[in-house]
C-alpha cells in the first residue's frame, strides 16, 4: 500500500530527474546557454538511482517516470530502464523525452522493460519548432514519436504547453490530430503523423528565472477548451486507461485519439497529488513548486542503506504541502525546470 502523507494523500509516484542536460534550448524552460554546468560526480549514479527507487518502492511507489533535461542525452539510458524494470512491486515504468532521439532507442527502450513515453512537443511548423527549441528540427521528434507507437510504448502523449504568443495559435491544429484524418505528412511518404494522437495541453508554471513566462504568457486551459469546441465540435468526457495522472480526458466525436487539459494553476489539482521528486543531483522534492528538498545523495555516497534511505523517503512524504502558494505569488527560484524534471 502506498505510504499516506499528512494530508491522507497515498504517495506512489516518483518522477526521477537523470540528467539536468538537453539538446535543446526551449526558452520557457532553459536559458540559450543551458543550465549551470555541474561536475559529474555531483550527479547521480545509476546504482544510486535504484537505490532510491528500490527504497521508494518498498514504501508503494508503484510509478516511476525517467525525466531530465533530456533522459536520452545521458548514455546508458537503457541499462538504467532494465536495473529499474526489475525492481518488485515498480508496476509503471515511463519516460518524458523531446522525442529528438527517441527513433534510435524506441525499441530497445520497449525490450528494456519501458512501458510508456510522454512527448514535449510545443508547435507543428519547422520554423517555430526551431525558434522555440533554438537547435532542434521537427521531423526528428514526429519520427520519434512514430517509433515509439511502432516500438508499443503506448499510449504515446504528445504534452503542449500553451503559451500566449508563441504557440496558442496552434491548438486546434493539435486537437485536430486526435481525429482519424492525417494532417502531417510523413517525410519518407508513409501514411501521416497525426492520426489519433493523445495530445495534453498544459499551462505554463513560473518556477525560476523562467516565471516571466507565466505571466504575459500564461493561457488558461478553459480557454483553450472554448477555442477546440467553437472549431471542432463539442469535447466528449473520456479516460486514457493507467498513468492518466491530473489530465481531464475528452474526445472529440469519431476521434481515435483524445484532448487533455492539465490545469496546474486555474484548477490546481494538488489534493490528489501522489508525488515526489527526485532531482539529478540528488535532491528529493515533495513538492514541484516549492524549493524544499531533501539530500539523498550525500547520506548515499557516506553508506546509507536502504533502510535509511527510507527514512528520508517519507521525512520527504511527510513535508509535502497541502498545496502550493502561486495564487499569493510565492514562486520557487532555487531551480528552472530542466533541472528538476517537470
Amino acid at each position: 500500500m502506498p505510504y499516506l502523507d499528512s494530508f491522507n494523500r497515498p504517495i506512489s509516484y516518483l518522477r526521477v530527474s537523470v540528467t539536468d542536460r538537453c539538446n535543446l534550448r526551449c526558452v520557457y524552460c532553459m536559458p540559450p546557454e543551458g543550465v549551470p554546468w555541474r561536475p559529474h560526480d555531483d550527479i547521480l549514479r545509476y546504482e544510486e538511482i535504484e537505490t532510491v527507487v528500490r527504497a521508494a518502492a518498498s514504501l508503494g511507489i508503484s510509478k516511476v517516470r525517467l525525466t531530465g533535461g533530456e533522459p536520452l542525452v545521458r548514455l546508458g539510458m537503457v541499462d538504467l530502464v532494465a536495473m529499474l524494470a526489475s525492481i518488485p512491486g515498480l508496476d509503471d515504468l515511463a519516460m518524458t523525452t523531446n522525442g529528438i532521439l527517441l527513433a534510435r532507442y524506441a525499441e530497445e527502450l520497449k525490450a528494456a522493460g519501458l512501458r510508456r513515453v510522454n512527448v514535449s512537443l510545443d508547435t507543428l511548423r519547422p520554423e517555430r519548432f526551431r525558434r522555440i527549441t533554438r537547435l532542434g528540427e521537427l521531423s526528428d521528434a514526429l519520427e520519434g514519436i512514430a517509433a515509439a507507437k511502432e516500438a508499443g510504448l503506448v499510449p504515446v502523449k504528445v504534452n503542449t504547453v500553451v503559451i500566449r504568443g508563441l504557440n496558442d495559435d496552434e491548438v486546434v491544429d493539435f486537437a485536430r490530430l486526435t481525429t482519424p484524418t492525417p494532417t502531417l505528412p510523413r517525410r519518407d511518404g508513409g501514411g501521416g503523423w497525426g492520426v489519433g494522437w493523445h495530445v495534453r495541453f498544459i499551462e505554463v508554471m513560473p518556477l525560476g528565472d523562467n516565471a516571466g513566462w507565466a505571466g504575459n504568457g500564461y493561457v488558461p486551459m478553459n480557454e483553450v477548451q472554448e477555442k477546440i469546441e467553437r472549431e471542432l465540435g463539442e469535447l466528449i468526457p473520456a479516460k486514457l486507461g493507467d498513468g492518466s495522472g491530473p489530465a481531464r480526458y475528452y474526445h472529440l466525436p469519431g476521434a481515435q485519439g483524445t484532448v487533455g487539459f492539465i490545469t496546474p494553476i486555474s484548477q490546481h489539482f494538488c489534493y490528489q497529488c501522489n508525488r515526489l521528486r527526485l532531482t539529478a543531483d540528488g535532491k528529493l522534492r515533495p513538492c514541484l513548486l516549492s524549493d524544499d528538498e531533501i539530500d539523498l545523495r550525500t547520506p548515499l555516497r557516506q553508506g546509507a542503506t536502504i533502510e535509511d534511505i527510507k527514512r528520508l523517503v517519507v521525512e520527504a512524504v511527510r513535508a509535502k504541502p497541502e498545496r502550493h502558494h502561486l495564487s499569493e505569488q510565492v514562486i520557487p527560484q532555487g531551480r528552472v525546470m530542466s533541472e528538476i524534471g517537470g
